[in-house]
């Protein structure tokens, strides 16, 4: 995949702001309102607020570990994906994750899952007054609904497989998937129907995690295989058109995005590559990791 890559002419190079105590093994999330960074611990069920340094805004309740969080600047919350996947070291398994919003103390303010059947929230997104929430395990996609007491699929049961990062397009009418395992997809928040999107050489853009949007890009992480990448991604006429931003600079097991208004936060060396390790305490923290966009949404 790499190779099929448009290269930047003159990469911007990201610069670390944050590094995360190696005492957290496994970071996956990061959100921020342009202030304050977040970002989320998984196996010790923490999410740390951070500034010049950071410290423990909350920890889960036991059984739930924040993935995904995104920050909700209507409502002022954080909106966690919490979850108890299957197959994760060091995390006890379980049939049903939920939807958590904690405001800026760290209290848990909402707690939803869906009413039936298993739920394993991965990602999370928080735009233009609505929140939407993927599956990891079955590709569907969740809305909040406008009462906030529930939330509703807009990507159906069987339409995908692995639903990752999410990001609503600038009119609020459709939103941008990335299904790992099947590529990147629309969702037509009207109809529900969900089309998938091949990248210009015709296949599929598989192996995208975090995504984002500024303007008409979307930002997506791509982690199929290492190292990692940012990628740009622009919708067109027959489906989507991907370049490599930063040129030939990769990035050490990454996972998620955030933008912050100003700058793409990103979660780098997060853990997961050595996440059966669990006997081997890290030498060295997460970097998060920024690249400044201007105000035409590319990178400076």
């Amino acid at each position: 995949m790499i190779g099929l890559l448009a290269l930047a002419a003159a990469a911007a190079q990201p610069q670390t702001v944050l590094t995360i105590d190696p005492r957290h093994r496994l970071v996956e999330g990061v959100a921020s309102d342009g202030k304050t960074i977040w970002v989320s611990s998984i196996l010790d069920r923490q999410v740390l607020e951070c500034q010049a340094t950071c410290r423990t805004l909350a920890t889960l309740p036991e059984g739930l570990h924040p993935f995904a969080i995104a920050w909700d600047s209507l409502r002022e919350r954080l909106w966690v994906a919490a979850d108890c996947p299957p197959g994760v070291p060091g995390i006890k398994a379980c049939d049903r994750g939920a939807l958590l919003a904690l405001d800026t103390k760290g209290r848990i303010q909402t707690r939803i899952a869906p009413f039936i059947g298993e739920f394993h929230p991965g990602d999370v997104s928080a735009s233009r007054g609505q929140v939407f929430v993927s599956d990891s395990q079955n590709g569907m996609v969740f809305r909040l609904t406008k009462n906030e007491r529930g939330i509703m699929a807009v990507v159906l049961p069987d339409a995908g497989k692995s639903a990752q990062g999410t990001a609503l397009n600038a009119n609020g009418t459709e939103l941008l998937v990335a299904d790992y395992s099947q590529g990147i997809a629309v969702a037509d928040l009207a109809s529900f129907k969900r089309t998938l999107l091949p990248r210009q050489d015709g296949k599929p853009l598989r192996g995208i995690d975090g995504l984002v949007r500024c303007g008409s890009t979307y930002y997506g992480i791509y982690n199929g295989a290492a190292p990692g990448l940012l990628v740009s991604i622009r919708r067109t006429d027959k489906g989507i058109e991907f370049t490599q931003p930063l040129g030939d600079t990769t990035l050490p097991d990454p996972t998620q995005i955030a933008y912050d208004g100003k700058r793409l936060l990103i979660v780098a060396d997060s853990g997961w590559a050595s996440v059966d390790k669990q006997g081997q305490p890290r030498t060295s923290g997460a970097p998060i990791i920024a690249v400044p966009l201007s105000g035409d949404c590319k990178p400076k």
